[in-house]
């Protein structure tokens, strides 16, 4: 019901904006994350924006150069990208939960044990970002 999409190959210093859609699910009712997973390395949360207010968390990794939004009336939340870095690329997937707790967990430092991937309700299928040297 989630999909990302949007990514591709960039080189070093570009930049790309992920979209994340839904079929049969208001994204403007959940609280959205962007995660990723590099070839080798766990899943990372990047970004997420919460339901109730809008509020954006970013990883200490995207800071700076990732952007969270969402448009309710495309049913949309995207992620733009730039500066980007040869370490960022991973496969990137979306996720919709009503617990804005479960994606703040894998964000944010000392906010609490993280919790399972599985408590979250809706995951994307994921989009390749490769960015070259």
């Amino acid at each position: 019901q989630l999909q990302a999409y949007g990514g591709g190959l960039v080189q070093t210093g570009g930049s790309l904006r992920l979209s994340c859609t839904a079929s049969g699910l208001m994204l403007g009712e959940y609280n959205i994350g962007w995660f990723r997973q590099a070839p080798g390395k766990e899943r990372e949360g990047v970004s997420c924006i919460a339901s109730s207010d809008g509020a954006t968390y970013y990883a200490k990794s995207a800071k700076g150069r990732f952007t969270i939004s969402r448009d309710n009336v495309k049913n949309t939340v995207y992620l733009e990208m730039s500066s980007l870095k040869p370490e960022d690329t991973a496969v990137y997937y979306c996720a919709a939960t009503k617990i804005v707790y479960y994606l703040l967990t894998h964000i944010l430092p000392d906010v609490g044990k993280k919790t399972n991937y599985d408590d979250v309700e809706y995951w994307g299928q994921g989009t390749l970002v490769t960015v070259s040297a």
